[in-house]
């Protein structure tokens, strides 16, 4: 069994920054896929970055350039460094983690490729 626990949320105004992390408890394998995850009041759960045990790196097209997605294995911990906020960044963020050998591109940012979520943490920023 593994447990994800986010931290770091909060409120921030546009422009601003914060720094998201999901610490993993557990039985962790040494090849997964971890990413993060928002949901925003009405929409779908859409996938904002992921990351693989080799440091492959996905990001979706809405976040390129602003948000940097890193682990440290060592602390079993996974982090999204958010720069240039935008209120429609505004969300429960979400960490996954599921065991596979390889993840990039597309794939990595679907839903239903993860099993293990956390509970989230909000992100609220204001204009």
């Amino acid at each position: 069994q593994v447990q994800l626990v986010e931290s770091g949320g909060g409120s921030v105004e546009a422009g601003g920054s914060l720094r998201l992390s999901c610490a993993a408890f557990g039985s962790i394998y040494s090849t997964y896929c971890m990413g993060w995850f928002r949901q925003a009041p009405g929409k779908e759960r859409e996938g904002v970055a992921g990351i693989d045990s080799d440091g492959r790196t996905t990001y979706a097209d809405s976040v390129k350039g602003r948000f940097t997605i890193s682990q440290d294995n060592a602390k079993n911990t996974l982090y999204l460094q958010m720069n240039s906020l935008k209120p429609e960044d505004t969300a429960m963020y979400y960490c996954v983690i599921d065991w596979y050998v390889y993840c990039s591109g597309s794939w990595s940012l679907r839903p239903d490729v993860y099993k293990h979520w956390g509970q989230g943490t909000q992100v609220t920023v204001s204009s």
